[in-house]
């Protein structure tokens, strides 16, 4: 389980980066930036 979350979490972190470089609204961007620095950690914690 540990893996999926930081699987997602870096899954997310990439259209972070993606959502970003297509100057999609900053509110979608926050989102999934909270959205994979929580999976990040759920995960880690998790390991």
């Amino acid at each position: 389980m540990a893996s999926v979350l930081i699987f997602l979490g870096i899954f997310f972190a990439a259209g972070v980066w993606s959502f970003w470089q297509q100057k999609k609204p900053k509110s979608v961007v926050l989102v999934l930036g909270f959205a994979s620095a929580m999976c990040l950690a759920a995960g880690i914690m998790r390991y």
